[in-house]
């Protein structure tokens, strides 16, 4: 048994949460300014026109990483949201006990925090010494490792987490069973992630024919460029998801309204292979026929999808008896009453909608 002289000695040797959080704080404002300066230094090293060319490359491979580890961070947003309005989401995705909260959440974004930028500062800094293995080393090691800690069978970082994230992928790519919350929560996440998947794509292709800190523009595009078929297809895939699980859901219980919702998402079909049509015909052809069509397609699909939104997914009325907080507070008041707010929000995602379209076609 300890006594309470020893008690107080183990005490005194461990530091206060307080101190530890503005370590942290420290070592973080330390290691942001050191990416900062090397990454600096290094396209400053470079000439004015390799600069803009390798600057676009370097955003191709680290893009994709930086948005999803935007999304992870604004996922543990919405737990927190959850947690502080009493929403029982545990129960409504259907998760176990072990399920991760919004802290380990916003664990897990700060790690990918830490570690893409400093891949990528790694990659400049390599790359503008002259080291071009290692700097062509660095996102493909990074791709790599994030595809073997999502696919790893060991009882480490969430395994639990990790599975129902990939069974639930699983079940989004082959709707053949009954649609569950989660199922169609995470498919409708990946049809507003398309352009995410679309320089996975491009960077895993120049990554696998060994173009990556090659500045090989034209050798690279011959082989992963635009008018790749397989840019298109990756775009459309998550759009084909929603279309056969909206499809599924028709068949389980006769709605109706789910045969709409299908319709929503099939609009996105043309607007993506017409736009790839632009890779692959004259462009006289392009201007005079596919491009007003394109141009159609597109507002077709940006009006339905702006009016199934608001009218039916939002339903902004639910928020009063949904979003019920303990106190009141700041982000309560920002849920309730003013119609500004509402009208803000609406033409918000319209542009958004219309943004959206255009960054991922073009």
């Amino acid at each position: 048994m300890k006594s309470p002289s020893s008690q107080l000695h183990s005490a005194a040797i461990f530091p206060s949460p307080a101190f530890l959080w503005r370590f942290k704080v420290l070592l973080f404002m330390i290691w942001g300014f050191s990416c900062c300066k090397i990454g600096w230094d290094s396209v400053m090293r470079m000439s004015a026109d390799l600069r803009n060319l390798f600057l676009y490359e370097v955003f191709l491979y680290y893009n994709p990483l930086l948005l999803v580890t935007l999304m992870v961070w604004l996922w543990g947003v919405n737990l927190w949201v959850f947690s502080q309005s009493n929403v029982g989401y545990a129960k409504i995705f259907d998760l176990d006990q072990n399920h991760l909260t919004h802290k380990e959440i916003w664990k897990c974004s700060t790690w990918m925090t830490i570690i893409v930028p400093t891949s990528m500062t790694a990659y400049l800094y390599f790359y503008s010494n002259g080291n071009v293995s290692l700097a062509a080393l660095q996102p493909v090691s990074l791709y790599i490792a994030v595809a073997m800690v999502l696919i790893s069978p060991f009882d480490i970082f969430y395994l639990s987490s990790r599975y129902l994230l990939l069974r639930t992928l699983w079940r989004i790519a082959l709707p053949l069973q009954a649609i569950s919350f989660p199922d169609f929560f995470l498919a409708d996440i990946l049809t507003s992630m398309a352009k995410v998947f679309s320089d996975l794509e491009r960077s895993v292709c120049r990554m696998v024919h060994r173009q990556v800190a090659t500045i090989a523009w034209l050798e690279a595009d011959s082989v992963c460029g635009s008018h790749s078929i397989a840019i298109p297809l990756v775009l459309v895939f998550p759009y084909l998801c929603r279309l056969f699980q909206c499809l599924r859901q028709f068949k389980d219980t006769k709605e109706k309204t789910t045969l709409f919702n299908a319709l929503k998402y099939s609009t996105a079909v043309p607007v993506i292979f017409l736009s790839a049509l632009k890779y692959h015909v004259f462009p006289d052809r392009w201007t005079n026929f596919y491009s007003p069509l394109w141009l159609l397609s597109s507002a077709v699909n940006s009006l339905y999808s702006f009016y199934w939104d608001i009218a039916r997914d939002w339903d902004l009325s639910g928020f009063s008896r949904i979003f019920k907080f303990s106190r009141s507070s700041m982000l309560s008041n920002m849920f309730y009453g003013r119609k500004w707010e509402a009208t803000w929000f609406c033409d918000a995602h319209g542009r958004t909608n219309c943004l959206l379209i255009s960054v991922t076609t073009t």
